[in-house]
């Protein structure tokens, strides 16, 4: 893809997203849309109020009530509210995406991550890709900060170059899954090197499936919403019967951006295969009816 062609990133921003594992870039995220994406989210912390539990779409914090709603997450809001799948399937976040993995690139999944005011909850260190793994490491997830986040909200932090490092196993000394780095390993990361993405809102974070990340909880008197949606190139494809993969809702696998030339190729040590179309959605009977035509 050509700069003339790119709807939003430099050059530089690709350099910098290449060479660091992440990016941030302010004001990507036209007012507009910023509205548009804040009001959408208030319509669920609303919704939240009529709840004393979670339920799998709405994530509630421990000391959630209907005066005092803290909404921990909403999952998949591309498949809840029609704002989301416009901004992530045909919207500024795809045009993102397409500027960093070529067109079309796969939508996988979303999550609105709300982080409450007064200790909203912090998320550990650990890297994506051990929850949803791909055929390859192209995936990588696009953020939108909602509201301006300062130092006391608990930005993102993410560490320079962990992109190219190891994989490190997410589980405890028991062998349970714990989806953050052990301290062991944690003991030989250069964590005073990490980068605390604060800016205002509307701007976005960029950050690979491989890049080592977290948050600290939310100190201040204001909430943090993170909007994220998760992308990879159209020529990889998440494994499934691993991690997470087959659970991230309906319109996972959705291309985004012009359809790929030619006919769907994976490559597998060094074979290429030249797969049937997606047929996730439906439109699949029978090798009898198909070969018959």
């Amino acid at each position: 893809m050509t700069t003339a062609e790119r709807s939003v990133l430099t050059s530089e921003h690709l350099e910098a997203y290449r060479r660091q594992g992440y990016v941030a870039i302010e004001g990507a995220v036209p007012p507009a849309w910023l509205a548009r994406l804040l009001a959408a989210s208030e319509e669920f912390v609303e919704e939240s109020r009529s709840l004393t539990a979670s339920t799998p779409e709405l994530d509630l914090e421990p000391d959630h009530s209907a005066s005092t709603p803290r909404l921990r997450r909403l999952s998949s809001p591309v498949d809840h509210h029609p704002t989301f799948a416009e901004f992530a399937l045909r919207g500024p976040a795809a045009d993102i995406a397409r500027d960093l993995l070529g067109s079309p690139a796969r939508y996988h999944h979303s999550k609105l991550n709300y982080k409450w005011s007064s200790g909203g909850e912090a998320v550990a260190w650990h890297q994506d890709i051990q929850f949803w793994p791909h055929s390859d490491f192209s995936p990588l997830t696009i953020g939108v900060y909602l509201t301006d986040v300062d130092a006391t909200m608990g930005p993102m932090g993410i560490l320079p170059g962990s992109h190219r490092g190891p994989l490190y196993r997410l589980y405890d000394a028991d062998g349970r899954w714990t989806g953050q780095i052990a301290e062991a390993d944690l003991d030989e990361l250069d964590l005073g090197a990490v980068d605390y993405l604060e800016g205002p809102a509307g701007m976005i974070t960029v950050h690979n499936c491989c890049a080592v990340h977290g948050s600290a909880p939310n100190e201040s008197e204001r909430v943090r919403p993170l909007l994220l949606q998760t992308y990879s190139a159209h020529t990889s494809y998440p494994l499934l019967g691993a991690g997470v993969n087959g659970a991230t809702g309906p319109a996972s696998g959705s291309l985004v951006g012009d359809p790929p030339f030619g006919e769907p190729t994976i490559t597998i040590e060094g074979r290429d295969i030249p797969t049937a179309p997606n047929f996730s959605q439906g439109g699949y009977t029978t090798i009898f009816d198909v070969q018959q035509g």
